[in-house]
């Protein structure tokens, strides 16, 4: 049994938390909204008032945050974690950041003797109560050695990209790529309607073309249909980790047209509803079609 402190418990983080405490390991939690804690503290977790109060014993951190200022806060805020922890535990970021953030925190955390596991995630919630998640590592290769126990019960699949930062970068490349194809579905989607096409042939046509990547078949039909209902990715975040994305690869270089594209798109999105479906992009993009006076219409069917 592992003493765990897990920070953030929005829709990713409470399913690993739930599963660690499943799996039989003393758990403490820290939320900024406690309300958020009701289903780990219901397997047999703790809930703590502050992240230092947390960490405070613990052999490992983990911490699901929505972006890099919030990572901050928790980490190196009033009552943050980092101050608290005792040297020779070990910190494992899996929030979705930016390289530089990330770099910066895990030279801080080293700093005072705690390993950091650079450890973003792919899954969606049920993947991830499943204890099915892929994970995106960057560390040392001792370090990941001796996390990958513990860290293979909370996955399927662990990929190692190297040294710290790698796995982080490797998310945002990702997460990018998956953003314009969720835009690029809209847009088709919005033709479609716009032409007339039978709704239900699109659908099935789209989700058996050589477009049907995962996130294509996840959201084809809840687009067409504009069922937004349990949203598992918010436009906000989407938006977010898009943004992220085209800045990494304007640091290396990079030229990401496509990516400034997804960034705008999902921009709209977010100003319609932070907090809906990444999906709710399709009406960002109808409502700029309608305004530049193009018939509307509906996909029949």
């Amino acid at each position: 049994m592992t003493r765990v402190a897990f920070l953030g418990l929005g829709r990713m983080g409470v399913g690993m938390a739930c599963r660690l405490t499943a799996k039989g390991h003393d758990v403490v939690v820290w939320n900024r909204s406690p309300r958020k804690a009701q289903p780990v503290l219901g397997l047999g977790a703790r809930l703590a008032k502050t992240p230092a109060e947390a960490v405070t014993g613990a052999d490992v951190v983990f911490t699901m945050l929505a972006d890099d200022p919030a990572s901050e806060a928790v980490w190196l805020g009033a009552d943050g974690a980092l101050a608290a922890m005792k040297a020779g535990s070990t910190a494992v970021e899996c929030s979705t950041l930016t390289r530089r953030f990330v770099l910066d925190l895990a030279a801080k955390v080293q700093a005072r003797g705690i390993r950091f596991i650079d450890c973003p995630v792919t899954g969606r919630p049920d993947v991830a109560s499943a204890g099915k998640l892929t994970l995106l590592v960057g560390a040392a290769p001792a370090d990941l050695a001796g996390m990958r126990p513990l860290l293979e019960e909370i996955s399927e699949t662990i990929r190692y990209f190297g040294p710290v930062g790698t796995g982080t970068a490797y998310k945002l490349m990702i997460n990018l790529m998956g953003a314009a194809q969720i835009a690029a579905l809209a847009e088709g989607l919005v033709m479609a309607e716009k032409l007339g096409l039978d709704r239900e042939e699109v659908v099935k046509a789209i989700e058996t073309s050589a477009s049907a990547s995962r996130q294509v078949v996840h959201h084809c039909r809840r687009m067409a249909e504009r069922n937004f209902e349990n949203p598992s990715f918010t436009t906000g975040l989407r938006h977010k980790d898009a943004a992220y994305g085209a800045d990494l690869a304007r640091e290396v270089g990079g030229a990401p047209v496509l990516g400034d594209a997804s960034v705008a798109w999902f921009a709209a999105a977010k100003k319609l509803n932070a907090d809906a479906d990444e999906g709710l992009v399709i009406e960002a993009i109808n409502q700029q079609s309608n305004r530049r006076k193009t018939p509307t219409g509906t996909l029949t069917g």
